[in-house]
Parts: C-alpha cells; structure tokens; sequence
C-alpha cells in the first residue's frame, strides 16, 4: 500500500484572499492549483500535475514552490507499474491545447487520479470553486475573457480582442493563467488556446472510481461511451452531445438542476474496463442514470432520440413546476427583453448646464479636473456613439468605452457627487443612463467593486426619496437614476453587482420601493419598468435553467448568463420586489403603469420554486385579490392588461 496525497497551492499567490471580496462578493481564499503526491518507496514520492501536459517533479520542487495545504486522499493498493502504465495514457487526453482554466484544468486531472488511485474525490472546495467564481457579477464579466484565452480562433481569423475589464482583474487573471500552465522547466510559458470542445460544461471519467463518484454526487447522469479515435459514427455524434451538455448541464445558479454529462473513451486510461463492467460492447452507446440508477440506454448515432431521453431523464429528476398546467397565453406572449430608455437629448445642452452648476460650486482643482474630463473625454465619446440622425439611425461601427475612458469618468463623478447638490448632478446621471446602453461600459462598471460611480449616483436617489419631501430638481435627479437603473437592469451582470455587490446595503431597492409609490406619474412609470426588467431577468434564468420541465430548458436559444442565474438563486430580494408589487398595485390606477407592474409579478411568480418564498408571500399579502381588483379599474381598459391580469391573478394562491 502506498500513501497518496493532495497537494494545494494558490494560483493567485495570495491575491485572491486580498481582492476577492472587494472585487466579487464573495471571500476566496485561493485560486487552487492541486497535484498528486504518491509514496511506492519511502522517501521515494512523486508529484504529478497537469499544466502544458503531465508534468512529474520532486514533492514541492515544481515552480509553485511549497503547498499551502496537503490532505491526505488514502492509500493505493496500484503498484508503480501501473500508475506510470496510466499516466502514460492519460498523457494523450490531458494534453497542453486542452488546458482551460474553468473548465478542464488542474483539478480535473487530481480528481480522476484520485478516482483511479482510491477510488476517492478532491475536496469540494477545490471542484467547487469554478461554480463558485462563475456566480459571481465579476466572474460573469470575466468567463469571455477567460474563453478568448483559450479558445482556438478559425483560420484566418483575428483574435478577438478582450474586453475593458480593470486592469488589476486583468493583470490577476493573465497572472493565474501563466502560472497555471507552467510546467517545471518553463520559465516564461505563453498559454495555448484550447479546443472550443471544452467549453461545454463535460466531466472526465477514466476510470470506475471517478465515474461512482460522477454518480453519487448528482441526480442525473448522461454517460457517453465512445472510440474517439476507432468509431466514426461517435465523431459524428459527439458535436451533438457537447451541445446538449452546454445547453442541459448544471449551471451556476441553477440550484443543481440539470445533467452532469461525461465522455467515456474506452482508449483512455481504464475507459475500457469501465466500459466492460457496463456490458457495453460496441460505440457509440449512452447510458442515463437516475440518483445511480441506469434507466435506460441507447446505441447508435440518433441525435432526436438523445435529446429525447435526456429530456425525459430530467423530467424524472425534476417534476413538472405546477404552472406547466396552468394555460397562460397572456403570460407566455410577454417579451422578456429589458425596457430601456434610449432617448438621447441635446449632448451639448447637457453639458452646459452641468457645467454651469460646477462654475458656481466652490471651486477647486479637483472639480475643475473633473469639468475637463467631462469636456474632453465624456462628451466627445456619447456625441460619437450616439450621433444626432434626421432617421433615428445608429452608426454602423459606435466607438466602445474603455478604461482610459471610464476610469477618469468614476473619479470625476466621485468628486462632482461630495461637491454638488442632487438637482444639480441629474445631467451627470443622464450621461451614465446613455453609457450602459454601451457593452463595453457595462462589462467594465460589473468588474468595479460595486459597480463604483453607479452605485454612488443610486445612493443619492435613495436618500433623496427617504425625505418626506422633494423639489422639483429632487424629481428630476430620482426620475434620471431610475432610468438609469432600468437600462443597468437590462444587463444581468451589472444588475446583480448593484443588487448585492460588495458594500451594498439596499440603493437599489431602497429607491425602487419608495419610488412606486411616488406621487409623480412619471417617476413611478420609470420605477414599474425598472421593476419589470428586474423581474424579467429571473424569468429567463428559470426559462434557460429548465424551471418549467423538469429541469428541462424550454428554449435554448434563450440562454440565461451565469449572472441572470445567480440573481433567479437569491431569493432575498425578490421578497422585497414581490412586496413592494403588490402594494403598488393596490394604489395605482394608471393602466400602463399597471400593465408594468403585473408583468414584473408575473416574471416573479412564474416557475417560481413551490418551496420559496415568493409564493407564500404573495399568498398572505392577498395577492390576487388585489391583481383581480384591477379589472374593476375604469382606465385599465386594453384587452391584452385585463387578459395579463386575470391570468397572474391565476397564478397567485388564494389567500
């Protein structure tokens, strides 16, 4: 018997326990890199990891240096024969140009050693961090970066260039990777691109312990058996299998609903011997498994039956939601897409007149700094990405926002808000309601800290409508910020970083709540589709995440992002929306105000978990009653909000 364990190092060389709950919300202690550590003769072990390839040092002599944590995994019964006979097969699977930081990396090598070695697992905290890191608004923000590294580009094609993140997530980020895919003897390695196979969410099995640990550790299971190299029909099938992974797997966020989905080479490592204690005779056959069960099985190349039984599969895991049978075509006809405010006004006339009220602030050289930042940088950049048109058309090439651009941008409107008063700052808040219409913009305000000057500008809107009073230049600056907040909701990432980003304690709905039940009628028709957007994005994560058919996505061409995922997952917030719905309901008598309002309930109530809380919540508040009650309303007269009403009030649980 030999001693056999696992030896962890941190990526980020400390930084990540330093940064990583400024920059995500979330204490990380390490970005874990892990090896294994086997002991035939004493005094004699070996660490092997995987990087450019498999690489086998001395214990702690590889560039990493010395382990931060060493758990012990057990002992192997495997003589030293065979485990060098199986990392030499495992060299052709675990190769440099598959190496991806997220999804098929280090610690998927460690946990099929283990698997074969012990018949054990890794730590969860280690397989876990990816999921962990990807909820997060700044790991959202990042995964494309991420990919573009390590994604091959088609031939002739230029790589396309990163986005603006910050440069200290980026300088982090490019740090990690390098480190990652060293191996001992490179000094200054450059990281290879990965295949695109890899991006789809696959986890290895090699061997009959990692593939019983597969097993135990989630509900259903879709197991591929294939001959990559000998069988063409499993060449033929296997794009549709990636694809059905990508779009069926468990996600960030989705509550462990879902497929873990696996590819079973009978030519790598012990896949042959796992094939035979399967009784699986010829490639391609799937085998689909229920809490460990296999309930059936299917051989040949017939992609609609695949589909089919992976759906039926995760119907068996995850019963119908009670809505499926529900008939809801007023509900079902909603557009999810975000209501946004697009309008641009007279760019220059902004500027004066924020200009001007900086003129008669007291001055110094810090707001004079930022006046000049506006003139020279911010306004130049909107007049460019949305130009003036007779037609109302875009330009066909609008410059992006970078962080040359928006970095300037956040301290100027860190010093304008400690210098001017509310009603002065709204045409500043109107230059940002514009900015998160660019991509560009939003990626980089969801990887700022709570997503820095939007936040600020949010908190003075929440403050301004906690007094029992506002002036009209109050009304303008909360009616700006709340379009502002509409157009940042139509962006799952930055949306999730203003609603529980770091340091956040409740600008958001600290605004939106008083809002809907403000006395101007523009101010709550702002606030009712601010309301909606918020709403919608849960609404897609359940749709994408297979909320309606048990766990089965009900239109995969309506993916949700890992941010909209994580949103839908807390439910926290969606009390307090579904509260403050209600009670707006009960007051408002405009129709397209409570055409808004309904629909952001019906997003909240749709597919929502029969053991949340929404449900329940809505329930005591007399929730349909108050919804049906507005039928009886003589301005809400469009037959499509009388239909949307009685069928939400449907929804609703009888008090």
């Amino acid at each position: 018997m030999a001693p056999v364990k696992l030896y962890i190092y941190d990526l980020s060389n400390g930084l990540a326990k330093q940064l990583s709950a400024q920059l995500t919300g979330r204490q990380i202690d390490g970005i874990w890199h892990t090896s294994i550590v086997v002991e035939f003769t004493p005094g004699h072990a070996q660490e092997v990891f995987y990087g450019q390839g498999i690489n086998t040092t001395l214990p702690g002599r590889s560039h990493h240096g010395q382990p931060l944590q060493i758990v012990d995994l057990g002992d192997t019964a495997i003589d030293e024969e065979t485990w060098q006979e199986y990392l030499e097969e495992m060299r052709d699977h675990y190769t440099a140009d598959k190496y991806h930081l997220l999804d098929f990396n280090c610690n998927s090598f460690t946990n099929d050693c283990a698997g074969f070695l012990t018949g054990g697992s890794i730590p969860d905290f280690v397989k876990d961090l990816p999921t962990d890191f990807l909820s997060t608004p700044f790991g959202a923000a990042l995964r494309p970066t991420i990919d573009n590294m390590y994604r091959r580009p088609a031939p002739g094609a230029s790589a396309a260039p990163p986005p603006p993140n910050q440069p200290i997530a980026a300088s982090l980020l490019q740090a990690v990777a390098a480190q990652a895919q060293r191996s001992s003897s490179a000094l200054n390695p450059v990281p290879l691109a990965a295949t695109e196979s890899l991006a789809a969410p696959m986890h290895p099995s090699t061997n009959s312990a990692s593939f019983r640990t597969l097993l135990r550790s989630h509900r259903a299971v879709v197991a591929f058996f294939t001959d990559q190299q000998g069988c063409p029909p499993c060449r033929v099938i296997a794009p549709v299998f990636e694809q059905l992974a990508a779009e069926k797997g468990i996600r960030a966020g989705s509550g462990g609903r879902g497929a873990a989905f696996t590819k079973i080479d009978l030519r790598v490592g012990a896949g042959g011997t796992l094939a035979s204690e399967w009784g699986v005779r010829a490639t391609p056959t799937f085998m689909f498994f229920l809490d460990g069960t296999k309930v059936s099985e299917l051989k040949g190349v017939d992609p609609g039956e695949l589909r089919t039984q992976t759906d039926l599969l995760l119907f068996q895991a995850y019963p119908p939601h009670p809505h499926v049978s529900l008939s809801l075509p007023a509900v079902k006809a909603l557009s999810l897409a975000p209501i946004l405010f697009t309008q641009v006004p007279v760019l220059d006339t902004v500027f004066a007149k924020l200009a001007s009220s900086i003129d008669v602030a007291p001055s110094s050289p810090t707001t004079m700094q930022a006046k000049e930042v506006l003139r020279g940088q911010v306004v130049p950049y909107l007049k460019a990405r949305f130009p003036p048109t007779a037609d109302g058309a875009k330009p066909s090439s609008p410059p992006s926002a970078t962080a040359a651009l928006l970095v300037p941008w956040a301290a100027a409107t860190a010093t304008l808000v400690g210098a001017l008063a509310p009603d002065a700052l709204f045409p500043l808040v109107d230059m940002w309601r514009l900015a998160v219409l660019d991509p560009a913009a939003v990626t980089w305000l969801a990887a700022v800290p709570g997503a820095g000057p939007v936040r600020a500008l949010v908190r003075i809107a929440r403050d301004a409508l906690a007094q029992p009073t506002q002036d009209k230049g109050t009304r303008n600056y909360v009616l700006t910020t709340l379009r502002l907040l509409a157009n940042a909701f139509g962006a799952a990432a930055l949306a999730r970083g203003l609603l529980s980003g770091p340091g956040s304690d409740g600008e958001v709905l600290g605004t939106l709540v008083p809002a809907l039940l403000h006395t101007d009628g523009a101010v709550r028709t702002a606030a009712a589709s601010l309301a909606f957007n918020a709403a919608a994005s849960v609404q897609r994560a359940r749709v994408a995440g297979g909320g309606g058919l048990g766990g089965v996505a009900l239109g995969a061409a309506n993916s949700a992002s890992d941010a909209d995922a994580a949103a839908a997952a807390d439910e926290e917030w969606q009390v307090e929306l579904a509260s403050a719905l209600v009670e707006a309901l009960e007051r408002e008598t405009g129709e397209e105000v409570v055409h808004r309002l309904v629909a952001a309930l019906a997003c909240l109530l749709r597919y929502a978990p029969p053991d949340g809380q929404v449900g329940p919540l809505v329930e005591v508040l007399g929730a349909r009653a108050v919804v049906l009650g507005k039928l009886g309303i003589a301005s809400v007269q469009k037959k499509e909000v009388r239909k949307l009403l009685e069928e939400v009030g449907s929804m609703c649980p009888p008090a």
